[in-house]
């Protein structure tokens, strides 16, 4: 997993509340089990009119948003059914971070598992993220993971909390299983106690 340690990119606006996974990613994609090619599927009943074509209104498509590593959501962010195409949807995108007021447990969590960071911030933070936001192309956001803050474009400085133990995961770039053979040496010296203590198990 890619390690997340500071992003500079464009944050878009989405201030819609309630995104659920199904508005993140539709049904119809879920059938595969890779986790590329999803970038193009991402928001789709949104992004796309019925006949294929880009909705040109939605903020994805528009020039200044195509490249953005940063959304900027309203609340609830992540809610519905616990899909993890989701967050492989919105990173295969080139989406890095999620700035919300709230986020749903699972997408929560299935973030930090895909090296995508859900930021958590107050409605006040919020509004003058979404004010940063509307700025187009000049809608540059820096999030320092390490030194917990995000920087403005015009160099405002807002500062966010994080669990300690998710925030060294994305520092790290560890997926679950890199976590657990991080303590390798001691599941090994406690299995080899267990051996020798207790030899009929």
């Amino acid at each position: 997993m890619e390690k997340f340690t500071t992003l500079t990119g464009v944050a878009a606006p989405l201030p819609i509340i309630n995104i659920d996974t199904d508005m993140i990613i539709p049904k119809q994609y879920l059938k595969t089990i890779k986790r590329t090619g999803l970038g193009t599927a991402l928001f789709s009943e949104m992004r796309y009119h019925e006949d294929g074509s880009e909705n040109p209104d939605f903020v994805l498509n528009q020039p200044a948003y195509r490249g953005a590593k940063i959304i900027v959501a309203g609340d609830n962010f992540g809610c519905g059914s616990s899909r993890e195409h989701a967050p492989w949807a919105l990173l295969d995108f080139g989406i890095r971070c999620v700035i919300s007021t709230s986020f749903a447990d699972i997408f929560y969590n299935n973030c930090f598992k895909n090296g995508i960071l859900p930021l958590v911030v107050s409605p006040e933070q919020l509004k003058l993220l979404l004010d940063d936001a509307e700025r187009g192309s000049n809608a540059t956001l820096t999030v320092d993971l390490e030194a917990q803050t995000i920087q403005g474009p015009d160099g405002g400085t807002l500062h966010f909390d994080i669990d300690p133990s998710r925030k060294q995961i994305l520092l790290e770039g560890l997926d679950d299983i890199a976590g657990t053979l991080k303590s390798d040496p001691s599941i090994a010296g406690f299995e080899s106690r267990m051996a020798a203590n207790r030899p009929w198990l």
